[in-house]
């Protein structure tokens, strides 16, 4: 099996449909999209209050945005069918450990029955024939083990939002297995895989109890950061290198079909796994007049030590990170004071996008 080499020229008019454009990494996903010349739909709540990428970066340029539900099924027909997608990107879900733990019945409610809806959406219209659900590296029964997880490791999930996704892999499984099964891949023609990244960064993220965008908040207004899991070691990458690899994924579902189909890990090297301590002491020698920190008790459970393995992805796609952590430190530090400057921040996104582009 030869690996999937990115090419732009794939995505110029094929019909895609991009769940959760209205967040963070959908948001950079649309853009980069749009870029290359792909027809996309965009399903998605709306963007959340304040400021957003979604906003900021005039995401809805360029595509069909639709603000709608995914628990909403006969809205989420509606619009498969009018966009009749080739390629699906499924990346709306409630993305928060700390909102799972706030709202348990919501966050299953978006992760698993959301997902759900998609997938009997992309059997009922028949269209699709890449399909990427994104979930998250937390899928994994976390052992605190000090080497990195593989796809074929056991699922878990000690909160409500890791075990949502958990279920979100296992439904997954069970649709393909039932509806889109390899034996009959010249009938339905439909290729799915699943997605785990690691903890993403980049400029354009406001979400709050998220790292780096508490401690910008903190620092832009001369107060401290709050750590509260200062020893917890983290896959940290920037959001563009597991956009990459969804992007390299779909195209080598939609060329090769079953053999890529499955779970794959996207992580970043060993050598970007740091602990949060770390991270923000980096982020500090670039920041001169950071204003300190705090270390608190940890109110919440959260693993300590979680690691991946994406030798699947390296191998089979030829997949990598670009960006080492420094570099993903500064780029998503030069978008916020971009921002605070009152630049333009989609041409800010694009000059971003161009930057990662050349070292791919």
């Amino acid at each position: 099996m030869e690996a999937v080499a990115l090419n732009p020229a794939f995505w110029q008019g094929k019909r895609v449909l991009l769940t959760g454009h209205t967040g963070f990494k959908g948001g950079w996903l649309a853009l980069w999209l749009q870029q290359w010349g792909a027809r996309v739909t965009g399903f998605a709540l709306p963007a959340v209050a304040g400021p957003s990428l979604f906003e900021l970066a005039r995401v809805a340029e360029g595509i069909d945005s639709r603000i709608g539900d995914l628990r909403d099924l006969p809205a989420l027909l509606q619009v498969v069918e009018d966009c009749k997608p080739e390629v699906v990107l499924h990346l709306a879900a409630q993305p928060l450990v700390s909102e799972g733990y706030r709202d348990p019945v919501g966050t299953y409610a978006s992760n698993v029955m959301g997902t759900l809806h998609l997938l009997e959406a992309i059997r009922r219209v028949g269209s699709v024939r890449a399909c990427v659900v994104v979930t998250t590296d937390k899928v994994y029964a976390n052992n605190e083990w000090p080497w990195p997880y593989r796809e074929n490791e056991p699922l878990g999930g000690h909160d409500p939002y890791s075990s949502s996704k958990a279920c979100c892999e296992l439904l997954v499984q069970s649709f393909a297995a039932s509806y889109f099964p390899a034996s009959r891949h010249a009938a339905h023609g439909v290729a799915v895989a699943t997605a785990r990244a690691g903890n993403v960064l980049g400029g354009g993220d406001f979400a709050p109890d998220r790292l780096v965008p508490d401690i910008l908040k903190a620092w832009s207004g001369g107060e401290p950061v709050t750590l509260r899991y200062p020893e917890a070691v983290r896959p940290w990458q920037h959001v563009l290198d597991p956009l990459a690899g969804y992007l390299q994924l779909a195209q080598g579902l939609h060329e090769q079909g079953m053999p890529l189909a499955g779970a794959w890990n996207f992580g970043p090297s060993e050598s970007d796994c740091s602990t949060v301590g770390e991270l923000v002491g980096r982020l500090a020698s670039l920041w001169p007049e950071a204003p300190g920190l705090v270390v608190e008790a940890a109110q919440m459970h959260e693993a300590g030590l979680l690691r991946l393995d994406s030798n699947r992805a390296r191998q089979l796609l030829g997949w990598r990170s670009r960006w080492p952590l420094q570099q993903c430190l500064q780029q998503t530090l030069a978008w916020h004071r971009h921002w605070r400057e009152g630049a333009d921040m989609r041409a800010t996104c694009l000059a971003q996008l161009a930057d990662y582009w050349r070292c791919v």
